[in-house]
């Protein structure tokens, strides 16, 4: 699996059912495991003017990749 093929899946945290967001980048450690996924919020009217939206999260809080969505523990 590639990384753009995780960028095309969308983010829901798997206790409220809501969409946190797409993935933009991802850290890896020096033996290719992924440390964490670097993700865009969603944006909302409210945190339209806000610059930096991102957030991250690590690998372990992933629950599911599935063929359209990953479902996160957050």
């Amino acid at each position: 699996m590639h990384l753009s093929d995780l960028q095309a899946k969308d983010i829901v945290n798997i206790n409220d059912g809501k969409k946190v967001g797409k993935i933009i980048d991802c850290d890896i450690s020096l033996d290719g495991k992924i440390n964490f996924l670097i993700i865009e919020e969603k944006r909302g009217i409210s945190s339209f003017l806000t610059k930096d939206l991102t957030t991250s999260i690590e690998f372990r809080q992933i629950k599911k990749i599935g063929t359209d969505v990953i479902l996160v523990d957050l």
